[in-house]
């Protein structure tokens, strides 16, 4: 269900009794402002985010970038957590609501590449509303390409069957699973063979998560060992099976308290390294999607994935060259030595880095001897290309 599609950054969330036809443009200018705001040149940015001065002005500047052009990847109307529990005949009315703004906004082509909903919990309380919803959003809306069903809070395979079962008029749909119990850890297989086929993404929910192991509130955050097992098991099971993994969310929002301009540029600071710090954790761990929650947390992904990629882009660029050139044979650059899954690993480097922004297209054949269009290749035609065979 991938092969078409290349992995977002992030999944931005948002209430649906807030969501409008011009929701995702807006989001994108309240982060685009935050950053001239918060952020208005590189030494500031690297002051805030402890980046190296060498590679302050080039992330600044392709952040500022990649805010013009694509500040929102992906996005889900939320009718769980950023919805809550309302009277059945008010979740009807957000339901039909934002079935007309979702129709509204793919005829104005406002939406992100990817786009979707998530729906309420299966378990036994709340499956009837969440089918009822899903029903009725799905009957009245125009989808977009790409469509994505969010199911939270995951107990069993029957549950991600019975969504597949309500999709069947809609083939097109596909299913993203969230792994925020304990017993979800351990049928991570059985989830994915459940959704036949339709599956993407498996989103890791740390709160709830961690709150289901009776760790306290305090404790409850994304560098928890008990969340570090969790994406390991995660990464472990659904290796080579083409589901994206995608990590959970910083919850504090970088809002300024409005006290003053001083205190105000403070408050978003810290939030923002907390942020940054968060997802340079999620991307050391495998994971290179995550949740945003506000817009203004926008520009702090967008500096911690493109310094990711930017601070050893010179090293892998000269590694997979060397590979490259001797095609499938081994090779060793200075005291690394690089094997076929060293390879692999290099060009998902590169691919990744361009999708986001960090590489802009006219760099990546000197940087990597291919195309744009070899880096999506499978590597062994890669390979076949290298040596005729």
């Amino acid at each position: 269900m991938t092969s078409s599609l290349h992995q977002p950054i992030h999944t931005v969330y948002g209430g649906a009794h807030l969501f409008k036809s011009t929701t995702c443009s807006k989001l994108g200018t309240l982060a685009e402002r935050a950053f001239a705001d918060y952020a208005p040149d590189a030494k500031t940015m690297a002051r805030v985010f402890a980046i190296p001065e060498n590679l302050a002005e080039t992330v600044h500047a392709r952040v500022a970038e990649k805010l013009r052009r694509e500040p929102v990847e992906d996005f889900r109307i939320d009718f769980e957590d950023g919805f809550g529990y309302r009277p059945d005949d008010e979740e009807d009315s957000a339901a039909d609501n934002a079935a007309q703004e979702v129709t509204a906004a793919v005829q104005a082509g406002s939406l992100p590449g990817l786009f979707g909903i998530r729906v309420k919990s299966f378990l036994p309380e709340t499956k009837t509303r969440a089918l009822r919803t899903l029903d009725r959003f799905l009957s009245h809306a125009t989808l977009p390409l790409n469509f994505v069903v969010t199911l939270p809070k995951i107990t069993a395979p029957r549950q991600v069957a019975e969504l597949t079962d309500a999709l069947r008029s809609y083939p097109k749909v596909r299913i993203e699973i969230m792994i925020e119990t304990p017993q979800s850890i351990f049928l991570l297989k059985e989830l994915i063979e459940a959704a036949e086929g339709r599956c993407v993404a498996a989103h890791f929910g740390a709160y709830d998560y961690t709150a289901s192991l009776g760790i306290t509130a305090a404790n409850q955050d994304l560098h928890h060992p008990a969340c570090d097992f969790a994406r390991s098991m995660m990464l472990v099971s659904l290796a080579s099976t083409g589901v994206w993994l995608v990590d959970g969310a910083t919850n504090i929002l970088p809002i300024p308290p409005r006290r003053g301009l001083e205190e105000d540029r403070s408050v978003v600071h810290r939030a923002w390294k907390l942020h940054y710090d968060n997802i340079r954790h999620s991307l050391y761990n495998g994971f290179y999607q995550g949740w945003d929650l506000h817009p203004a947390q926008i520009p702090a992904r967008l500096v911690a994935v493109h310094t990711y990629f930017l601070e050893g882009l010179e090293e892998a660029s000269a590694r997979l060259r060397n590979f490259m050139d001797k095609a499938a044979q081994a090779t060793r650059v200075g005291a690394i030595f690089d094997d076929a899954a060293t390879g692999r690993g290099l060009l998902t480097y590169f691919e990744r880095a361009f999708h986001c922004g960090a590489i802009p297209e006219s760099d990546v054949p000197g940087l990597t001897g291919m195309s744009v269009e070899e880096l999506s290749w499978p590597f062994d035609r890669i390979l076949a290309a290298r040596t005729g065979s």
